[in-house]
């Protein structure tokens, strides 16, 4: 397992363990079949969790059969009314990150968690009708807008060459990927700020 994958499943656990009211802004977890734009089976371990806690999605449109339809530049919530906030691919959609980041915040009860993932190194990916293609997220950058928070983890995805070729053709075959996965430990880039994107962990 990469160490990507493995900072996404333990805080995602953590998350679905821990606390009790969770809210799925744009719907990334992708655990259901029946809402959201797809269904991800790799993360079916998830569903398991679901009969503790209540977890609702929230998408500005009503396509994809959310709980919430609502913007995250003006959520629809009280004030500390959620114990955690999952935010997948979604912050490169929008218009303004700050207010983003300021409503998370505020709809955060003390203590709540906050995952997120965002991309850095990474292809143009808009839809037409639903949402841009706006920013792109660097270390500095996710520091700065999450300053609020009381703790703060970064995990890159994949390292330089990793990522280079996961967004050429040969990105399509596995084996390549972990070829450069090997050749970028090897090299000792684990570290690098040349990266595809970031998981982020936050705690208000």
């Amino acid at each position: 397992m990469t160490p990507w994958d493995e900072f996404f499943n333990q805080k995602i656990k953590q998350i679905f363990e821990e606390k009790k009211e969770i809210l799925d802004i744009g719907g990334g977890l992708r655990i259901l079949e029946n809402k959201g734009n797809r269904y991800n089976p790799n993360r079916a371990w998830i569903k398991k969790y679901l009969e503790r806690v209540y977890y609702k999605i929230l998408d500005p449109v009503p396509d994809y059969n959310p709980d919430i339809v609502g913007d995250i530049h003006d959520l629809p919530l009280g004030d500390k009314s959620v114990d955690a906030i999952i935010c997948i691919a979604v912050l490169e959609h929008i218009e303004n990150p700050f207010k983003a980041f300021e409503e998370m915040y505020r709809v955060l009860k003390p203590g709540g968690y906050c995952f997120i993932y965002v991309p850095f190194l990474y292809r143009y990916h808009a839809e037409k009708g639903y949402y841009g293609d706006f920013w792109r997220y660097t270390e500095d950058s996710l520091k700065h807008l999450a300053k609020n928070f009381s703790s703060i983890e970064i995990q890159n995805v994949r390292w330089p060459l990793e990522t280079w070729i996961y967004l050429s053709p040969l990105g399509k075959k596995k084996i390549f990927n972990k070829l450069a996965r090997w050749l970028d430990k090897l090299a000792h880039k684990q570290k690098s700020k040349q990266t595809s994107g970031y998981n982020v962990f936050l705690i208000k």
